[in-house]
């Protein structure tokens, strides 16, 4: 799908780009327009298959802002009922012989987003700062420097770096593209190839529907607008962690500056990466860079990947967590539909995941259970988390997820992580006591990892039932310092610790030499290919 919409595309634009290039614009959105897609359409085709259905009712009347403007836009629309309505409708009607009805819907959408955190004088003072360094800085860019944004390391590290490259720091910002009108005239197409099944052929419809306004209608504008921006113009590298994904301007921009010979590297910015039994952020994220940097993790398959360390390089907060009288419990959330596909719970299987946490509440001894604290998702995607959570324990401590986690960790004794991501390892490089449960069913490992969580099982660390993880807490509780600091469990972590979140001592001449490497071996290749 993506070699065909890229024909397409480059002929639309009147361009030549390569399948690099639009895997790095447009390849996020549509991995995850395709999973999401591929759940509506299996739900519905069920569903016709095992009932007989009287009819149903298809709103209309909102169509234009059901298109989003960007990769962002998608992230804002997708756990939407309204979004998810006009995706189920368009199959419904195309694909189906169920009888409809249609109804104008009025003026009802609500996009899903985090309500707004007040700034403080300080944190506004800070950004006035930045924005002044910003502009001043801008001017002493050079055609040729490396551009980092979105490194994931500590700013002095940073700064270091870019010193160490000759080059004056630079905070890019974030840019978003400008908002283009849906002109449905440009919109009358198909993405051509063969159809192996009837879902391709329902994907290649519904995406000349769906794609982004920035790809389409305000491709022109939005490649005006990069050529524009005071960032590097022939730069040697490129380093990201996390803005491959929703930042539609950076992407257009690196992947411009790929095609004319700069080394894109991209980072490592969470926990799954590498021990997920399948993530496509990750393949996809292989797939555009010349290097991967791994938090330590490598891959026989995957020779771009460059075990580095934990790039955002978390160390232990200087407190005695034994004698800290906290617990801390942190839980996830997921959208109520399902959204793009990887090894974790999706859509109702956080029912699930909620009742272990409260399975695991439960076994709690009560002196144990009134020390701890539940942090919260600061999202809450129409769960109703906390007065779940207040109906099952009135008088347990909640925390919204607006708190510092770092505070919330340095005032407890045990950090229990409750999924796989993140979480647990940082604080594993924190040196905080730690706990980890989850339903193997949900969090499949892939077969590397398996034997270095069943050392974390052995000596009580992960553990696959709620109940198991709630006994192993109240029997190191009184003397949790003898347990995480034993010569067995330090073994263990060491070792898990070197293979998926190693924090080496040189960490910015690891991350320095491993960048010189890669631009030495991107103008090999680059010489190579111009002499043939």
């Amino acid at each position: 799908l993506l070699s065909d919409l890229a024909s397409q595309l480059n002929g639309i634009h009147c361009t030549d780009h390569g399948k690099r290039y639009w895997r790095t614009v447009l390849g996020p959105w549509l991995g995850y327009f395709i999973q999401m897609l591929f759940d509506r359409w299996e739900s519905i085709k069920q569903v016709t298959q095992a009932y007989e259905l009287s009819g149903t009712v298809v709103l209309t009347g909102q169509e234009d802002a059901m298109v989003p403007g960007d990769m962002s836009g998608l992230l804002r629309l997708f756990c939407t009922d309204e979004w998810n309505h006009l995706l189920y409708a368009r199959i419904l009607q195309m694909y189906t012989a169920v009888p409809y009805e249609t109804r104008e819907c009025g003026s009802v959408f609500r996009s899903s987003s985090l309500v707004p955190v007040a700034e403080s004088w300080k944190s506004r003072a800070k950004q006035t700062l930045a924005n002044w360094y910003c502009r001043t800085a801008n001017h002493l860019v050079r055609d040729q420097d490396c551009f980092f944004l979105g490194t994931g390391l500590p700013v002095w590290d940073e700064i270091r770096l870019c010193g160490r490259f000759g080059q004056v720091p630079q905070w890019w910002r974030a840019q978003a593209p400008a908002r283009t009108a849906v002109d449905w005239d440009r919109r009358q197409w198909k993405v051509v190839g063969n159809n192996e099944t009837e879902f391709e052929d329902c994907a290649r419809t519904l995406i000349p529907q769906q794609i982004p306004t920035s790809y389409l209608e305000g491709y022109g504008q939005l490649s005006k607008f990069v050529s524009e921006l005071p960032w590097p113009k022939r730069p040697k590298l490129i380093w990201t962690n996390n803005s491959f994904n929703a930042n539609d301007v950076f992407k257009v921009w690196a992947a411009e500056k790929a095609e004319q010979g700069a080394a894109v590297v991209v980072g490592q910015h969470g926990g799954l990466y590498g021990v997920g039994r399948w993530l496509f952020n990750e393949d996809h994220e292989v797939a555009i860079s010349d290097r991967y940097l791994s938090w330590g993790w490598s891959d026989q398959d995957q020779p771009k990947v460059t075990p580095v360390g934990q790039l955002s390089a978390k160390h232990p907060l200087g407190v005695r967590h034994e004698q800290q009288p906290g617990a801390l419990l942190v839980t996830g959330i997921v959208p109520r539909q399902s959204y793009w596909m990887f090894s974790f719970l999706i859509a109702r299987q956080w029912l699930d995941y909620f009742s272990d946490q409260c399975a695991f509440v439960q076994h709690l001894p009560l002196h144990i259970r009134e020390a701890l604290t539940v942090r919260l998702h600061s999202r809450d995607y129409g769960w109703s988390v906390a007065s779940r959570w207040a109906e099952r324990f009135p008088n347990l401590r909640l925390d919204a997820g607006r708190s510092d986690i770092y505070d919330l960790m340095g005032q407890s004794r045990l950090y229990i992580a409750t999924y796989n991501a993140t979480t647990y390892l940082e604080s594993f490089t924190m040196d905080v006591p730690t706990i980890i449960f989850w339903n193997p069913y949900y969090w499949e490992l892939r077969d590397s990892a398996i034997p270095y969580f069943d050392e974390l099982e052995r000596v009580g660390i992960f553990h696959s039932s709620p109940e198991s993880a709630a006994r192993h807490v109240a029997a190191i509780w009184n003397d949790v310092g003898a347990w995480w600091n034993s010569a067995l469990v330090r073994d263990v972590l060491d070792r898990f610790k070197m293979r998926y979140c190693h924090l080496p001592d040189h960490l910015l001449d690891r991350v320095e030499d491993t960048l010189r490497d890669i631009m030495v071996s991107k103008a090999d290749q680059t010489g190579a290919a111009a002499k043939c």
